[in-house]
């Protein structure tokens, strides 16, 4: 449905605005975060996936000093405002530009990786998740949230009273998050989903958060002609059956988080074509001949 780059670009728009808009992934990301609150857990090689202007690529370089920090994201543009956040003398973590699609990492490489709302931009969301058990070294640590299907439910319906077009996305549920970790052969996944409701003084605001924030989705039909002044008044003029007693409009948001721990080496990755396993050649023991 989407198209990543023009995803990324979109969010490299908005990148100035990002963080001043961004309100709810702000408070997912340290929702997030908390689930490092009493590990005893110190990884040598740090992953923020999708980290935008390296708001928490910060943080866990601040909570884990020893450790190497990497902010991985697909818009440059967030990158550079990440850079601001980093350091110049003594840099806290360092910035690659990739697609999560396609991790630049050496397998088995990473300790801990952290990704806060980007797995629902990843229109192959398995794959993804086989990329990131691929990195991961055996025993590490994936902490990650995605928005589940509640999310944006108001709009979702004041888009359907114009048409039957899909004008906010499809969001994974988290019965089906967890047997994608399971298939990907992530060990012990944990799983649990929480509901925030932002509150807007009109709906328009509401859009133009969206749109600030990279979320185009919700008007992405624009370039077609299909979004008219019109139409759109039609769904601005629906969301106010959802003004609450005190005035304000609400946004509903799903979010869906996951921990799990990385495997074993040879623990199979179930694909297309069945199980996958993998073990180093340093793993495979050589057999003795009778006659040595």
């Amino acid at each position: 449905m989407f198209d990543r780059r023009a995803i990324a670009r979109a969010f490299g728009r908005a990148a100035d605005r990002y963080s001043d808009r961004a309100v709810v992934q702000a408070e997912v990301a340290n929702r997030l975060l908390e689930r490092l609150e009493g590990l005893r857990f110190e990884p040598a090689t740090v992953v923020d996936l999708g980290s935008g202007p390296g708001l928490q690529s910060a943080e866990l370089a601040r909570r884990f000093p020893a450790a190497k920090v990497v902010a991985l994201d697909l818009a440059l543009p967030m990158l550079h405002q990440a850079g601001a956040r980093r350091g110049w003398f003594r840099k806290r973590f360092e910035r690659v530009a990739a697609d999560a699609n396609a991790l630049p990492l050496v397998d088995a490489s990473v300790d801990l990786l952290y990704s806060s709302l980007m797995l629902q931009w990843c229109t192959d969301l398995p794959a993804t998740l086989n990329g990131i058990r691929r990195v991961m070294k055996p025993g590490g640590l994936v902490l990650l949230s995605t928005f589940g299907p509640d999310t944006l439910c108001e709009l979702r319906q004041a888009w359907r009273r114009v048409d039957a077009r899909p004008h906010v996305s499809a969001f994974i549920d988290v019965q089906t998050m967890g047997d994608l970790m399971m298939r990907a052969g992530f060990a012990e996944p944990v799983l649990d989903t929480d509901w925030i409701t932002s509150r807007y003084r009109r709906p328009r605001d509401l859009m133009a958060e969206l749109k600030a924030i990279g979320a185009t989705y919700a008007d992405h039909d624009r370039g077609r002609g299909l979004t008219t002044p019109g139409r759109l008044k039609s769904v601005l003029d629906f969301y106010e059956t959802f003004r609450r007693d005190d005035g304000l409009y609400p946004a509903t948001w799903e979010v869906v988080y996951a921990s799990a721990w990385a495997p074993q080496e040879g623990a199979p990755i179930r694909g297309l074509h069945g199980e996958e396993a993998t073990v180093s050649v340093s793993s495979i023991g050589r057999r003795r001949r009778n006659d040595e």
